[in-house]
């Protein structure tokens, strides 16, 4: 049993070894002292736009300092364990799997963040969630995906807060509008962005028929209040109205509810989250500011189109991901080719090997082809 645990151990430990000369704390240490000198100027201090990037600098050096010795005192625990087994101590080997489960658990997320590069890539997230065509089936569908991507969130320690919610006529969501506030979030969840698919036997339907259903997914990062955004208030139309909601005490009574639209573009945002309308229209123009921005860095990027038409068609052929659940059970991503059976968990949010796959694909600068859906029921 100790040789098929080292045997299983060699890769995990190659993999630290490998994050560990990549973080390369020496570097880091170098690099924060430098940061740490810039700061104690306190001319530094007069001047937002030097101070902030330079404290977010120094938060990220220290995180990664943080990780280099979670890696390293994980790596220690690991070996005493395998010490104690080889001096017969048996009873180690639960606590001795448990702690490598853990590692891996722990590398690899870290190996995800190691491939987050890109200019927003640490900033928070702005996810929208629209159903399809389809009525009941897309709305409950689109539900699901918000469901999905809450307790994903939940499960990186990600705070949450929802900012716009339409319910559906019947059951599930007409929209939905949710930020995701954690380091690193919008690198993470970027690649969502796209049409989900869903196959089932309908829950709505009383023949039971297996049915298909469309909702898409836009991810925005949540722009730092350092960066400038020219929004002249002639080119804005504000809208108030009654929040809506399923009923009962939380529901607002006043036309608290706002929504912003920036006339050159059509590019809308809006909440209904807070009772005071103050609050509510800072809010909105705080997610509006966020998608000018990626307005704006995709007109820079030189692609001849606006941000909302680099948005897929809701409907079949244009997805990004399956999840089939009837007639058999799988999620799969059509651009990765990464595919897990487990669909539950997949839809309670265990999203980690989607997100490692589009991170990886994208570090590689390549687009596999789409999988066939032929497969895919």
């Amino acid at each position: 049993m100790l040789n098929d645990l080292e045997f299983a151990y060699s890769p995990v430990r190659e993999k630290v070894r490998d994050l560990r000369e990549y973080l390369d704390s020496p570097r880091l240490k170098k690099e924060l002292a430098v940061i740490e000198e810039k700061i104690a100027d306190p001319a530094v201090w007069a001047d937002a736009a030097k101070s902030q990037p330079l404290m977010r600098e120094r938060k990220r050096l220290e995180s990664q300092l943080a990780d280099d010795a979670e890696l390293a005192r994980r790596g220690e625990d690991i070996d005493a364990y395998f010490d104690l087994m080889r001096e017969g101590e048996a009873s180690v080997e639960p606590d001795l799997k448990r702690e490598i489960d853990s590692l891996v658990a722990f590398s690899e997320a870290l190996e995800s963040r190691t491939m987050l590069s890109e200019e927003n890539d640490t900033l928070n997230a702005i996810v929208t969630v629209h159903p399809g065509a389809g009525g009941t089936e897309s709305q409950d569908w689109a539900e699901m995906l918000m469901r999905m991507y809450l307790r994903w969130a939940e499960r990186q320690g990600f705070k949450t807060e929802i900012n716009e919610l339409q319910d559906g006529d019947e059951a599930g969501i007409k929209s939905a509008t949710f930020t995701i506030t954690g380091d690193f979030a919008f690198g993470l969840i970027a690649g969502e962005t796209g049409v989900h698919r869903l196959v089932r036997i309908s829950p709505f339907d009383q023949a039971k028929r297996r049915h298909t259903s469309f909702a898409s997914v836009f991810v925005s990062p949540e722009i730092d209040d350092s960066i400038v955004i020219d929004i002249k208030p002639d080119d804005l139309r504000i809208d108030t109205y009654r929040s809506g909601g399923k009923g009962g005490q939380h529901v607002n009574t006043t036309d608290s509810a706002v929504r912003i639209t920036h006339l050159p573009t059509g590019i809308v945002a809006g909440c209904q989250n807070e009772r005071s309308q103050h609050k509510n229209k800072e809010k909105a123009m705080k997610m509006l500011r966020s998608r000018l921005y990626e307005y704006e860095l995709d007109k820079k990027k030189a692609v001849s189109r606006k941000l909302e038409d680099s948005k897929l068609e809701i409907n079949f052929g244009s997805q990004i991901r399956s999840y089939v659940l009837q007639p058999y059970r799988i999620a799969k991503d059509l651009r990765t080719r990464v595919e897990v059976g487990d669909v539950d968990r997949v839809l309670d949010g265990e999203l980690e090997p989607f997100i490692r796959g589009y991170l990886k694909m994208r570090r590689e600068g390549g687009v596999p082809a789409a999988v066939a859906d032929d497969d895919l029921g």
